[in-house]
């Protein structure tokens, strides 16, 4: 029985492969559905045999052994027209070959493959607006690549997309493909870039509170006008027209319009593909106040009374939506101030639309006072990990703390070692324990810089040093700097260690030597030789205190037929200095604050040995207010000194406060102030009194400033703003010794010391070029003495280190 049933199954099996035969004689393929053509052939058989061997013709780079890897029918096994189609697609989706087929005779199976080329170079012509960089960054082909035409044509699209992200849209591009010897091919990438596509007009439909005006000046896409060379927001891009959506929806919504949407955004192209006319059509809605605001939570830990007296969103007040996300903010920084780390505070906003109020309901949900269990200092390539550990306000075993989270995030970036600082906290081994991990990125700390400039101060200037502010990864800070210019000359080394004895005391020293010349000023020269020794430590938070001692020798030179107030300073004195400094520091930024208060306020005290005696005393301040976004600054700063000699003795010029230039716009270097002068006689009358003479300097100074900074409309890589300000005060108080009485004779020489008050007003222009920092200052000086010695235009520059 057994016999039979294998003989009439042999028999079926013989015509089912005869039947694959034929169909394979006819070319038909069942691979048919990969992207080129593929063929299985055989040749006529009438019993189907296993294969012996399988053959691999016409491949040029790619190994035999390569391609029979793909294969999923092998040596021994019985045709099988599935699993010879599988290979084939599986063979096609290498991109390895632009055409596969399969023959099959007798015990073999013959691969026959044509294999794609290989991209020899890639080539872009006619590219001028777009560098071959940017879109070589872009597309997939690249030398050595492997060719297929699909992957041409994508290219093509992203090319495209470049241009289109540039405003280029009528831009073309056209592959050109030369063929080269060993299947090698160039692709040639013919681009037609075609004109800028700016932005025209730009509508609004819908707007009702508010004019198109005004709306046009919330968004960042603008209407191209001939002066905007600077600028490529008036090009038009798909990516910036959906983020002036939510520009749009943020500025209704922080007015009371709660319920405001941007129903459509349509841009029309031009004809000619040269300009586009956009229309955002808009939803106002109505205007809302907040209602009830209310806090939910079961932490018992919070107060929810004191909690909903600090929310920024209150009852009765004008709906502003930034607002619910800084009280969601403020509510999870309290529940980490009080320990809870993993909080989760959603607000339910629900509006009222018969009475146009939004009530909103903070559910801070439930979470158990969680621990750090583990810090981890991540990134840190070359700072030691206790450089970083020694700024944070955090130690394991402490209960977790937001508050502290964030100042130590701070403190840590303050230290100016790394481009990018993240605190944050992650789950523990337990529910109530935390890791916190601090990740950062290390920068260069080290600096070989050369500067050269011009100003109208020092004229030329060439600067030179080399730094580090993290030396030998223990956050120390090295400097030897050298300076020239037609004023000063400057060598100076610097040395700080900001934990001097692992405390929070930073101590250093300084070794100077200075020549300042003063001869166009006041006719004498100095030249200081000597060191300091310092140390600073934080009293709270915000305020910091510091002590110095400074030993130096001052070589004073004057000229022949100087008035007695400056030949008294000539010659060679050792001062000896005592002093101390508080500083008190709230500002959101050190360099350029845009809100808070800084005091600060300096004594030394000069007589514990050497030969000079005096007190000197500096009182500094500035308040900083944001007006619009961070772009309008309003500050008004101030500064006063005052030089008190004992034992005696009297303040000699060179120990005295000069005041104008940089200190006081509108003015010259010490050019305003105490002064020696000569009536003129009526033979040289032209309108002023007196002939100036030697600036002498003053005992006291009082200075202050109102000030307003903002954006030239430039993009803030060029670095360039402005500030319109207004500068008022005074310098006087010479000592007795050196006042030269008027006889009241014609060209009688005498001193004139009379605190007047000076003002001025004017504009200047602050650049952060490659070479420093550049500041351009014009000024009129509209109260000012006679004698004063005044400056319209100003430019300084200096290196920063």
């Amino acid at each position: 029985m057994n016999v039979i049933f294998k003989g009439l199954a042999a028999a079926l099996l013989s015509v089912i492969t005869a039947g694959v035969g034929h169909a394979q004689d006819a070319g038909v393929n069942p691979a048919a559905s990969t992207p080129e053509t593929a063929q299985v052939e055989s040749a006529p058989q009438r019993a189907q045999q296993p294969i012996l061997q399988i053959l691999v013709e016409g491949n040029q780079r790619v190994e035999a052994d390569t391609i029979l890897s793909y294969l999923l029918i092998q040596p021994g096994d019985l045709p099988n027209s599935r699993l010879i189609n599988l290979s084939i697609q599986t063979l096609y989706s290498t991109n390895l070959f632009s055409d596969v087929r399969v023959a099959v005779d007798g015990a073999s199976l013959v691969l026959f493959v044509e294999e794609n080329p290989i991209v020899n170079r890639v080539i872009l012509e006619g590219n001028r607006a777009i560098n071959d960089e940017k879109i070589t960054d872009e597309i997939e082909l690249q030398a050595r690549a492997i060719f297929t035409r699909s992957r041409v044509q994508s290219d093509v699209q992203r090319i495209l997309e470049v241009y289109r992200r540039s405003g280029r849209f009528a831009a073309q591009v056209t592959p050109q493909i030369v063929e080269l010897p060993q299947n090698r091919v160039d692709l040639v990438f013919e681009i037609s870039e075609g004109p800028v596509t700016g932005v025209e007009r730009i509508s609004f439909v819908g707007n009702e509170a508010y004019s198109d005006r005004r709306l046009r000046g919330e968004i960042v896409t603008t209407e191209a006008r001939w002066w905007k060379f600077f600028s490529s927001n008036d090009n038009y891009d798909p990516d910036r027209i959906e983020y002036d959506r939510e520009q749009l929806r943020t500025f209704y919504n922080d007015r009371g319009f709660a319920d405001f949407r941007v129903t459509s955004v349509s841009a029309e192209l031009a004809p000619d593909q040269s300009e586009f006319y956009v229309t955002f059509t808009m939803d106002e809605g109505e205007r809302y106040e907040f209602g009830d605001i209310r806090v939910e939570t079961e932490i018992s830990d919070l107060n929810i009374e004191y909690l909903e007296a600090v929310l920024p969103t209150q009852p009765g007040r004008l709906y502003v939506g930034s607002l619910i996300e800084d009280a969601t903010d403020s509510l999870t920084f309290a529940a980490g101030a009080a320990g809870y780390a993993f909080v989760d505070v959603s607000p339910r906003v629900a509006l009222n639309r018969e009475d146009q109020t939004v009530d909103i309901t903070y559910v801070i949900e439930e979470s158990p006072r969680v621990y750090i269990e583990r810090i981890d200092i991540i990134g840190n390539t070359r700072t030691l990990d206790r450089v970083i550990r020694r700024e944070l306000d955090l130690v394991e075993g402490d209960a977790f703390n937001q508050a502290l989270v964030n100042v130590s995030r701070s403190r840590v970036g303050q230290l100016g070692f790394f481009e990018d600082v993240q605190v944050e906290p992650i789950q523990g081994s337990a529910p109530d324990r935390a890791q916190v991990q601090v990740r950062v990125a290390e920068q260069p700390t080290g600096e070989l810089a050369f500067g050269a400039g011009f100003s109208s101060t020092d004229s030329f200037l060439v600067d030179f040093s080399i730094s580090e502010r993290n030396l030998r990864g223990r956050g120390q800070f090295l400097r030897l700097r050298v300076s020239t210019s037609s004023r000063q000359q400057q060598i100076d080394i610097r040395f700080t260690e900001p934990r001097f004895l692992d405390r929070n005391l930073a101590a250093g020293f300084d070794l100077f030597r200075v020549r300042s010349d003063f001869s166009s000023e006041a006719s004498f020269e100095t030249e200081s030789t000597g060191f300091t020794l310092r140390a600073g430590f934080p009293l709270t938070r915000a305020v910091q205190a510091g002590v110095s001692y400074t030993m130096r020798t001052d070589d004073v030179t004057t000229y022949s037929g100087v008035s007695e107030s400056i030949q008294r300073a000539a010659g060679s004195r050792v001062t000896s200095l005592m002093g101390y400094s508080l500083r008190w520091n709230r500002t959101d930024d050190y360099r350029e604050p845009t809100r808070g208060f800084q005091l600060s306020f300096n004594q030394d005290f000069a007589g514990l040995g050497g030969d000079v005696r005096y007190v000197r005393s500096e009182l500094q301040g500035g308040i900083y207010r944001s007006v619009w976004r961070d772009r309008l600054v309003f500050s008004a700063t101030g500064s006063a000194g005052y030089l008190f000699s004992w034992g005696g003795d009297t303040a000699r010029i060179n120990d005295r406060f000069f005041k104008g230039g940089n200190s006081f716009r509108g003015f010259e270097t010490a050019g305003i102030g105490p002064r020696v002068v000569q009536r003129r006689d009526e033979a040289l009358e032209d309108g002023d009194e007196f002939v100036s003479g030697d600036a002498l300097g003053g005992n006291f100074y009082a200075i202050g400033a109102l000030e307003m900074g903002f954006p030239l409309g430039l993009p803030e890589q060029y670095g360039i703003r402005g500030s319109l300000f207004t500068e008022f005060g005074t310098v006087g108080v010479l000592p007795d010794d050196d006042q030269i009485a008027d006889d009241g004779t014609d060209a009688a020489i005498f001193t004139v010391d009379d605190l007047a008050l000076r003002a001025s007003a004017g504009m200047s222009i602050f650049w952060d070029s490659p070479f420093g920092p550049v500041r351009f200052d014009l000024a009129h000086a509209f109260i000012k003495e006679d004698y004063d010695q005044g400056a319209f235009f100003r430019f300084s520059t200096r290196t920063g280190f």
